[in-house]
């Protein structure tokens, strides 16, 4: 599992130190009045999203708000900028200009002026400073004691400016060409080349996008019309071809794991298992003999331990289905101690997430469906809690966008999700250290059984 981020404080400006004593004093209050504007667009975020409090969104949650903004404002702001902003990430200076223009325009202003233009009491409440005791006439102040508070409104306007566009019809899509072909059929790492036509003109900026995450949006020349990329995890991909801000075509992407696939996450290239390391007995494993292997030690921090299985599902829909697994993560010493396990099941355009841990450390989990989250700080999950280094069973049931989730036979919780009914193309397990599972299989609307071995 993902390290837990430190909650957010109230203030955003307090946990990121953006306030500095050695700074004049009319500077401190523009930069706290900069703080209370954002905070206000953040909570009108939280509002218009519907997802929460942002101080219980994990990553995927950032994930999907960096989509969100993209569709609405045609403007990528990458997951780790999100974060920061919205504290999850320790961070020392004022969002960017582009950030700020962005996060106004996603709920509906033009830009971050007239966001402060419409929200100017917001600033009202902010404690005025106190003048330096003194009979005589005050000097006046250099130029050079107070040019800060010229940066901000000139780089507002110039960007505006630098940014703005005569006109903003729609390109006619039917001129592009976008194709995709695979380097080899299944498993990863598997390499992608784009082949792509864009009719542009030289002002215009083309960029291809791999997957729904627009943060991985690479800009490429309009005078080419080839790309390659790699993928190195497995999965259901909607590829775009963007030309400025607007989508111009899209392709749909499968990336199969080539039956079961155990890795280990890391970064840039994640450390691939053998199917040998991996085929037990009794399913699918990674044990410490497994870890050894590659000389990857349990402590003091253990290993970031994924399995997949993704395919073609022949049609399974995430609306009408069920689906059960036994599993175990016998390693509950160190890091490791709370034995989270997240189940993925993922599909075309969606994802459950379910999560398990050992009864002691339910207070920190959170369950995903599509289009709906549930944390364990505002509801009781407590039924995700079990014996992890027993065999465990999790089942779920959907039946008309209506789920219902079993750990070791007894309801843990039941959620009806709100995003369209999307098709099932496999599973991921995601674990801390060693792992087991010794059966997995969906079963359709229809009572048929798909067997994942």
């Amino acid at each position: 599992m993902e390290s837990r981020p430190a909650k957010r404080s109230s203030n955003p400006f307090t946990l990121v130190q953006w306030r500095s004593e050695s700074q004049h004093v009319d500077y401190k209050m523009n930069i706290n009045s900069e703080a209370s504007y954002l905070e206000k667009c953040l909570r009108l975020i939280e509002a218009k999203w519907q997802r929460g409090a942002s101080v219980d969104w994990k990553s995927y949650d950032f994930e999907k708000l960096s989509v969100d903004i993209y569709d609405t404002t045609g403007i990528s702001l990458s997951i780790s900028t999100l974060k920061r902003v919205f504290g999850k990430v320790s961070y020392t200076n004022l969002p960017s200009v582009h950030t700020l223009n962005t996060l106004a325009r996603f709920i509906g202003y033009e830009d971050w002026t007239a966001f402060r233009q419409q929200h100017a009491s917001v600033a009202e409440g902010l404690p005025q400073a106190t003048p330096p005791a003194t009979t005589a006439p005050k000097p006046s102040r250099p130029l050079t004691h107070w040019w800060p508070l010229l940066i901000l409104p000139i780089a507002l306007l110039g960007y505006s400016v630098l940014n703005r566009k005569p006109g903003n019809h729609p390109l006619p899509v039917a001129d592009f060409a976008f194709t995709i072909n695979k380097a080899v059929t299944e498993g990863v790492p598997n390499s992608v080349v784009f082949h792509y036509k864009a009719p542009v003109t030289s002002t215009d900026s083309v960029f291809i996008v791999q997957t729904w995450d627009m943060s991985r949006k690479k800009a490429v020349p309009a005078t080419d019309s080839v790309y390659s990329a790699i993928y190195y995890h497995p999965g259901y991909f909607n590829a775009k071809l963007v030309v400025d801000t607007q989508i111009v075509k899209t392709r749909n992407l499968m990336i199969s794991s080539g039956g079961w696939l155990g890795l280990v996450d890391n970064d840039p290239i994640p450390l691939y298992f053998t199917k040998e390391d991996i085929q037990k007995k009794e399913g699918i494993a990674v044990d410490s003999a497994a870890l050894a292997r590659y000389h990857l030690s349990l402590l003091p921090e253990a290993p970031k331990v994924r399995l997949f299985y993704i395919k073609d599902m022949d049609g399974l829909n995430d609306a009408d289905f069920s689906f059960e697994t036994t599993l175990s993560n016998s390693f509950n010493k160190g890091s490791g101690v709370c034995q989270y396990v997240e189940v993925l099941i993922q599909c075309k355009n969606d994802v459950f997430i379910i999560p398990l841990a050992a009864k002691a450390c339910i207070g920190d989990i959170y369950l995903w469906t599509p289009g709906k989250g549930i944390s364990s700080q505002q509801a009781d999950l407590s039924g995700f809690g079990c014996d992890l280094t027993q065999w465990s069973t999790l089942k779920v049931i959907s039946s008309h966008r209506q789920v219902n989730f079993f750990v070791n036979g007894r309801r843990a919780a039941s959620v009806s999700f709100p995003h369209e009914p999307s098709d099932i193309v496999g599973v991921q397990y995601r674990f801390t250290g060693t792992c087991a599972v010794r059966s997995a299989q969906f079963t359709t609307s229809s009572n048929r059984t798909i067997s994942l071995q």
